[in-house]
């Protein structure tokens, strides 16, 4: 940040100033995933049984809306220059501490993204993604910037800083998506369900069926529950070691879930009546 806005002062350069100004939103971004993924790394306690993952989507949600505020800002800047355009300075200076800004914060967001997919964190995952959308953006800034110092097309510059924030919109409008999903309990993702089917196609061969299978995530914790029918002559015992089996299997296969399993009779007419997201109103109610 420190150097983007050296860089702006050296040029005068709208588009740089939209650079430092995104550079800003990402250290405002970082404190607020700093503070939240401390909150989700608690264990569940007696108020929050399953837990704080929820928290992740806040900090994500947070860093969208500052994105979406930096990019109107950064807007404004920009048609006050195209109206009053002004000569840029010492642009080759200001272009070398921009690109030297621009490694640094490519070196961070791949770091950032190697830890967001080793712990599953959609926190860690949304600031390596707009590290390296102000990586881009960046380099736009400078091939426009350069551009001005080519031709004198004041202009270019300001126009230059409108794309900027029309792709930092772009982010940040995802990223607050993201979150919103989050926050809505959206199912796991397809291919973490599709290797949850895998499991229980391993235990249907023993006349065991399956409905009623339910996914959410909280941050980096996914939910998982299910209906297990089995014979009706089954022993109390025989079926809890079945269910162990099950949990134990999809937890293995998929990591960091919560598994829950209810056990029914498969010739029982009323374990059928739930296969659906809502159960029926029972008689007279």
């Amino acid at each position: 940040m420190g150097l983007k806005t050296a860089a702006y002062y050296v040029t005068g350069s709208v588009g740089l100033l939209s650079d430092a100004i995104e550079s800003l939103v990402n250290l405002a971004g970082g404190i607020m995933a700093l503070a939240m993924l401390t909150v989700a790394a608690r264990p569940p306690d007696e108020d929050h049984a399953y837990g704080h993952g929820k928290a992740e989507y806040f900090s994500s949600g947070v860093e969208g809306t500052l994105i979406l505020i930096a990019a109107v800002s950064i807007w404004v800047t920009a048609v006050q220059r195209l109206i009053t355009p002004r000569p840029l300075e010492e642009i080759g200076m200001g272009l070398a501490v921009s690109l030297a800004a621009s490694l640094v914060n490519l070196g961070v967001a791949l770091l950032l993204l190697q830890a967001s997919r080793k712990h599953n964190s959609i926190t860690l995952e949304a600031n390596a993604r707009h590290l390296f959308t102000d990586v881009w953006t960046s380099v736009g800034v400078v091939v426009g910037v350069g551009a001005v110092g080519l031709t004198n097309w004041k202009w270019l510059d300001p126009v230059v800083a409108l794309v900027v924030a029309a792709n930092i919109i772009w982010t940040g409008v995802k990223i607050v998506q993201r979150s919103i999903a989050g926050l809505m309990d959206k199912a796991i993702p397809a291919e973490d369900v599709a290797v949850i089917q895998k499991v229980l196609d391993g235990f249907r061969k023993d006349g065991v069926q399956f409905h009623a299978l339910f996914t959410r995530q909280a941050g980096a914790q996914k939910f998982v529950s299910l209906h297990v029918l089995v014979p009706g002559d089954w022993t109390v015992k025989r079926g809890h070691e079945l269910l162990e089996r099950i949990e134990a299997e999809i937890r293995l296969a998929v990591t960091k879930t919560l598994v829950f399993t209810h056990l029914e009779p498969l010739d029982d007419p009323a374990s059928w009546d739930d296969e659906k997201l809502e159960r029926p109103e029972p008689p007279g109610s």
